[in-house]
């Protein structure tokens, strides 16, 4: 039972979240260390994150059962209600914006708020089962993460914020198409309305390849706005240049599954590289302020 409900929160998800976190955190945080702060925001964010997931179980329910790789989930095998979800969901939910409403401050509360309610209630509730541009909203909330470590610590949104979330959203869309062409069976199955299923995998190719060459540049604007330093913007070349390198391949794929799978593998060691380079190779400027918090 109790691996049931953990499974509800969807580690994976989480814990690379959490990776994008620590990268925003330590971007902003310059060398220095806040141990309640940090904890405050990753443990925070992440209640809010399994809230979020646990709640998505239960708005999903109809889609998981025709889907392969999700028809094990505990909702639709029966072993837990969704009732129990519900309860479980709400209780994360509340301790993780109490904690951040505690240890961090009003703008990080209401990025995490953002997030929540675009991946809630307007992607998974609406978004996801109706239109071909649901990966484009959904990509707000899982840009989101970043941007709260940044937030935390900074207290302000500037333009280091603007350019992490632009990185995000950008990253966001190709790893998302990648895996809707190695599942699209199974978004066909559940009539989820994704880019490749409405407009064939071809246009998703062109998609995947334009968003990835506005990726490169948004990832160096870190370095070149002094967010970063040189080796951040060395390793955030390469890993771009690769990953587009590896989207061009799939004009000749010949299996389009197992190419897909190549792309949406490097983009996870693409955001994690970046995400670890942020934290090591951070120089923060003093950037225009777009907007102040109040601790």
């Amino acid at each position: 039972m109790l691996k049931d409900y953990l499974t509800l929160t969807k580690p994976g998800i989480i814990g690379g979240n959490l990776i994008s976190v620590l990268g925003g955190y330590f971007l902003a945080a310059q060398g220095g260390f806040d141990l309640p702060l940090f904890l405050s925001a990753v443990v925070g964010l992440a209640l809010v994150i399994a809230s979020g997931c646990a709640f998505n179980n239960v708005i999903d329910q109809d889609i998981d059962r025709v889907m392969r790789r999700t028809q094990n989930r505990p909702l639709v095998q029966g072993r837990v209600t969704a009732g129990a979800t519900l309860w479980f969901a709400t209780a994360l939910g509340l301790a993780g914006f109490a904690l951040l409403a505690l240890g961090t401050n009003a703008l990080t509360v209401g990025l995490a708020t953002f997030g929540f309610v675009i991946y809630v209630v307007v992607y998974s509730l609406w978004m996801k089962r109706h239109s071909e541009y649901g990966t484009l909203v959904g990509s707000l909330s899982g840009a989101i993460p970043p941007v709260v470590g940044y937030c935390a610590v900074s207290g302000t949104f500037d333009t280091g914020a603007m350019t992490l979330l632009t990185i995000f959203c950008l990253w966001q869309m190709p790893h998302s198409y990648a895996i809707a062409i190695f599942r699209l069976e199974d978004y066909r199955a559940a009539s989820i309305p994704v880019l490749p299923v409405v407009r064939g995998i071809h246009r998703a190719k062109h998609h995947i390849l334009g968003y990835i060459l506005a990726f490169i540049p948004a990832t160096l604007a870190l370095s070149i706005a002094g967010y970063a330093g040189p080796g951040y913007f060395i390793v955030a070349l390469g890993m771009g240049v690769y990953w587009l390198y590896l989207a061009c391949k799939g004009y000749g794929a010949k299996d389009e599954e197992r190419w897909a799978k190549s792309v949406f593998g490097f983009s996870i060691l693409t955001i994690t590289a970046l995400s670890l380079m942020m934290s090591l190779d951070a120089a923060l400027p003093n950037a225009p302020l777009l907007w102040t918090s109040l601790r």
